[in-house]
């Protein structure tokens, strides 16, 4: 079982990890949180302080087309913030 899915590079992303020291990633639905905090420390080499977790609910779409109504949905997800202890840091962009 892999915990750690991958990490979330987005513009909001990037700036609470400047500034804050704070990493998101998507991580397994059923992981926990020493889990992820003891996952992250094995794969990057950092010391982690605190993991808060986010149950990301699906988004529902429904579109009107000739053939009628069509309704989906996006997958739900499971996302952490890991805090990394000051001074340390994770460079996401090496692994790409």
């Amino acid at each position: 079982m892999s915990i750690l899915i991958k990490p979330i590079i987005t513009e909001k992303a990037t700036g609470d990890s400047e500034l804050n020291n704070r990493f998101s990633f998507v991580v397994n639905s059923k992981a926990n949180k020493i889990e992820i905090k003891n996952a992250v420390e094995a794969a990057y080499g950092v010391s982690v302080e605190k993991v808060r977790t986010i149950n990301v609910r699906p988004d529902r779409k429904t579109r009107y087309t000739k053939s009628g109504m069509i309704t989906g949905k996006t997958k739900a997800f499971k996302k952490a913030l890991v805090q990394v202890t000051e001074g340390e840091t994770i460079d996401l962009y090496s692994n790409l």
